[in-house]
């Protein structure tokens, strides 16, 4: 186990939540606190928790199929389709939280949801825990996909 290339994917994981919550932390107590929320809107303490281990995993699962590049040609689509789930989660903090345009981050996230589909069967081909460790990120954003609609529903 390379623990330094371990680190470096679990820093490339994070970012997207470096630079949401440059966006999502201001608003949470003021614009997002204004905001019609359905009665399953989990309370705000729980996301940093939730999002936390799916950082981690993402990380981890990005260096297990790493670890495959020699012997796998797939490493390399598999994490190009990594990275675009990686840029659409941390588009959608912009959208949602920066912009406040909750139509167009329910799309953003639908388009996220696809990516992640894709990023957990590319690195299920490559290596089969990498795939399976992503499935509470897969569900996570499903669950937050309906957050994200409803919200938008209760605020046109």
């Amino acid at each position: 186990m390379n623990i330094f290339a371990l680190i470096i994917w679990l820093i490339i994981a994070f970012i997207p939540a470096a630079f949401g919550q440059y966006f999502t932390l201001p608003n949470i107590p003021t614009w997002y606190a204004t905001l019609n929320k359905p009665v399953f809107n989990p309370p705000n303490w729980i996301f940093g928790p939730v999002w936390t281990l799916l950082y981690i995993s993402m990380g981890i699962a990005a260096y297990l199929v790493w670890q495959k590049r020699k012997e796998n040609k797939l490493v390399k689509i598999a994490l190009i389709i990594f990275f675009a789930q990686l840029f659409i989660n941390g588009l959608w903090s912009l959208t949602f939280f920066g912009q406040h345009q909750l139509l167009q981050a329910f799309f953003q996230i639908i388009m996220l949801w696809f990516l992640i589909l894709a990023t957990i069967i590319k690195f299920y081909q490559i290596n089969s825990l990498a795939g399976l460790i992503l499935i509470p990120y897969l569900l996570w954003v499903s669950f937050a996909s309906i957050l994200n609609y409803s919200i938008w529903l209760l605020n046109k």
